[in-house]
């Protein structure tokens, strides 16, 4: 079997011709097959009889995982269902599972139960842990806990707090599918591992290597400021909040100018002034309100962003809505010229149960 596609160009997708099965609920490993799907890959969920779980969370919540896939009902612990599993992996380039590890080796859905269907077949695990990692639950908010994501996350001076959005599970689900699509270019077949844990405490990167190496713990600061970058934070304003991120002297020269600011010229000597430089930019940015600094800043080529609602973004970028089937949904964030995404519906549980696989 060919682990390449060949493409139409300019019509079909990158991933024209790669077909990829999904055990998965919820949403880390949905939301990974959706990415390739966008790509056009031909992804199959494998669903129970009662189908994901995330069908009984609501309708828009699953089309926003699930947009563009097949969908069949198959019980890989029954002598059929496993029959059929092997037919679908011999036609199949990979397979991304998203259960707890005890189910997955339970179930078969490894690489070493599945390379005599098709030695070419990418095995990708999605976990708490680790593939071999144990059972404990692990869902997005306990990993944000546990990994430190939280103790970093609100006011020093309140509680912990949890990001408004599913960091560690859609994180999760980029780097499942950035290794899926390794192994598939490898041409080797396999086993992937990845685990929510590991992803949140990879990209609590420049944080962990200054305590590794430095012996420096992290702290929670105020407006979710920067630790080597100040200016770096948001500021309250006349009227809403501001998020102001100034990198280099050049930024800060230009903000000084426009704010009428003086002093602190140089990277070390704002750093070294933390508390001094917060408290005359917080006093400047009180003379006019967050969507006119906005407008102030932005064309000196400042990084600067009023704090804005969901509705108030997206309502501001008509642009990366797209409809899949009856569904508007937030397109895929990858543009690829001469390729432009049709967003198929979530498919119907087992709606495609009946159709054979093809033979590559």
């Amino acid at each position: 079997m060919s682990t390449h596609a060949s493409p139409d160009p300019g019509s079909a997708g990158p991933l024209a011709g790669i077909r990829i099965l999904e055990v998965g609920t919820m949403l880390a490993g949905p939301y990974a097959t959706m990415m390739l799907a966008d790509l056009g890959a031909e992804v199959t969920k494998l669903e129970p009889a009662g189908g994901d779980i995330s069908r009984q969370v609501g309708d828009s919540y699953f089309a926003s995982l699930n947009r563009g896939k097949r969908s069949i009902r198959l019980d890989p612990g029954s002598v059929e269902g496993r029959a059929r599993l092997g037919e679908l992996v011999a036609n199949s380039h990979a397979l991304l599972v998203n259960l707890k590890p005890s189910a997955i080796h339970r179930l078969g859905l490894t690489y070493a139960s599945l390379r005599e269907f098709n030695p070419a077949i990418v095995c990708v695990a999605i976990t708490g842990f680790g593939l071999y990692g144990g059972d404990d639950p692990a869902f997005d908010y306990i990993v944000q806990a546990a990994t430190g994501v939280a103790a970093l996350t609100g006011d020093p001076a309140g509680p912990p707090t949890l990001p408004g959005y599913s960091s560690a599970d859609n994180s999760t689900g980029l780097t499942a599918a950035l290794g899926l699509l390794a192994q598939i270019v490898s041409g080797r077949g396999g086993q992937v591992d990845v685990c929510l844990r590991d992803v949140m405490l990879s990209q609590l990167n420049y944080h962990a290597a200054a305590y590794l190496n430095d012996g420096r713990r992290p702290q929670r600061r105020p407006f979710g400021a920067h630790s080597y970058y100040v200016p770096a934070q948001l500021f309250p304003t006349a009227d809403g909040y501001l998020a102001l991120f100034v990198t280099h002297d050049r930024f800060w020269k230009a903000f000084a100018a426009e704010a009428g600011v003086t002093g602190f010229d140089t990277m070390a000597e704002r750093v070294s002034r933390r508390a001094e430089v917060l408290a005359v930019v917080t006093a400047a940015l009180a003379r006019d309100d967050a969507r006119g600094w906005e407008v102030r800043l932005r064309p000196l080529g400042i990084p600067a962003a009023a704090v804005r609602t969901l509705p108030e973004a997206l309502d501001a970028t008509p642009e990366v809505v797209a409809e899949a089937g009856a569904y508007r949904l937030v397109a895929s964030p990858i543009r690829i010229d001469g390729y432009t995404p049709e967003y198929g519906p979530p498919p119907q549980l087992g709606e495609h149960d009946s159709q054979e696989p093809v033979p590559q």
